[in-house]
């Protein structure tokens, strides 16, 4: 299993507004091509205005064709300028769990 995490640094204040638009929108669009959604989280102590969302995946071919179609859905790139100017950063890693890791065995 392969974890996509995804980390955006949001403009200060915007966490509420950001939040706000994806769980009225955009994750249900995410979910219909992504699949599996292992969290969604805000930072509360660290790094101030951090989202991070964690997707599961089988295969990086699978990920790379599920995160294909989610660009290719007129939906989501509706969606993409409400949430764009609130992004100042973004970072993505493509994590693969460890034979013993607990996540591992749930998500299997």
């Amino acid at each position: 299993m392969f974890y996509e995490i995804r980390t955006y640094r949001l403009r200060n204040g915007a966490i509420p507004t950001y939040l706000k638009v994806v769980e009225e929108e955009g994750i249900a669009i995410q979910r219909k091509h992504l699949g599996e959604l292992v969290g969604y989280f805000f930072s509360e102590i660290g790094p101030i205005n951090e989202i991070v969302h964690i997707w599961a995946y089988p295969s990086l071919d699978e990920r790379e064709r599920r995160r294909a179609a989610l660009m290719n859905d007129a939906a989501w790139r509706d969606f993409l300028p409400k949430i764009r100017d609130l992004i100042e950063v973004a970072e993505n890693k493509i994590m693969k769990a460890a034979r013993f890791s607990p996540t591992r065995a749930v998500a299997s």
